[in-house]
């Protein structure tokens, strides 16, 4: 089966590609898309076709989905352009014949929400066969708290005792694969989260299980917690937009746990302290 993966050359893109190469695919039936296709030389070395494609410029996705029988989304990282970026990808498979579109996008209510649900529309509106992956937030998020809380023995937030149903992106990635290469998940909605949801005092015992040394969490109001990261050198914006995250796990919307995707992995999900020890 010929397999496309845009968004390739992300974190998420290349797990992706390394796990449909772990399921026997061949490598000259995977398209990697991507805009630094400098960061794909090894998988295009292993024989599977790097093309150069940019949300901005529809003519770069020319030809690029004939023949494929899945096409993998994964979200644009561009917040506030997503929904166009996904409609280019969206338009070229669709024309072009594509079989079926695999999608990366989020759980309901949460600040990153609404360009995924409008992507979502977008698709079950266009008539392909499609399978949606709403991906947990990535346990990596937190993978900076670490070297941090090392020299500090403190993390600081805004999520209170909300709980956080994270996933690794290696686990994440092999669901993707499987859904792409096996039958049976047209029309499905996944929700995809690990097996344990923690608070911020939990992570804190981890990350200190992990440097040596006792780490604690001090919890603050969300406008606080995110002036304390411009603080850190961060922009207006993006303090913003993790506060406004921590505020979304105060209030419960990431603790929510299905087996999705322990059942597609076929074993447990990679645990907190495995995710920030890789």
């Amino acid at each position: 089966m010929s397999v496309v993966v845009t968004g390739a050359t992300g974190h998420l893109g290349r797990l992706v590609l390394d796990s449909l190469l772990d399921h026997g695919i061949v490598p000259s039936d995977i398209t990697a898309l991507g805009r630094r296709t400098d960061t794909l030389e090894s998988y295009a070395t292993a024989g599977v076709r790097v093309a150069t494609a940019d949300y901005d410029d529809p003519a770069t996705f020319d030809g690029v989905f004939d023949g494929a029988d899945a096409v993998l989304l994964i979200s644009s990282s561009a917040i506030g352009q997503r929904v166009g970026h996904h409609s280019t990808v969206l338009n070229a498979a669709k024309a072009q014949g594509a079989g079926r579109i695999v999608y990366t996008s989020a759980f309901p209510g949460l600040v990153v929400s609404p360009e995924h649900e409008a992507t979502e529309t977008i698709i079950k509106e266009q008539g392909l066969p499609f399978t949606i992956l709403r991906n947990a937030w990535y346990i990596e998020n937190y993978s900076g708290l670490v070297e941090q809380a090392r020299t500090s023995g403190g993390i600081i937030g805004a999520a209170g005792d909300g709980r956080v149903a994270g996933a690794t992106r290696a686990d994440l990635a092999q669901a993707a694969a499987t859904v792409l290469t096996t039958s049976g998940h047209e029309g499905a909605t996944y929700g995809l989260t690990g097996d344990t949801a923690f608070t911020y005092s939990e992570l804190a015992q981890v990350i200190g299980d992990l440097v040596g040394r006792e780490v604690t969490y001090t919890d603050m109001p969300t406008d606080d917690y995110a002036k304390a990261l411009e603080s850190m050198g961060l922009d207006s914006g993006t303090a913003g937009f993790l506060a406004a995250a921590d505020q979304n796990i105060r209030d419960g919307l990431m603790a929510e746990v299905t087996s999705d995707l322990s059942d597609l992995l076929g074993r447990p999900t990679q645990s907190l302290k495995q995710g920030l020890s890789a």
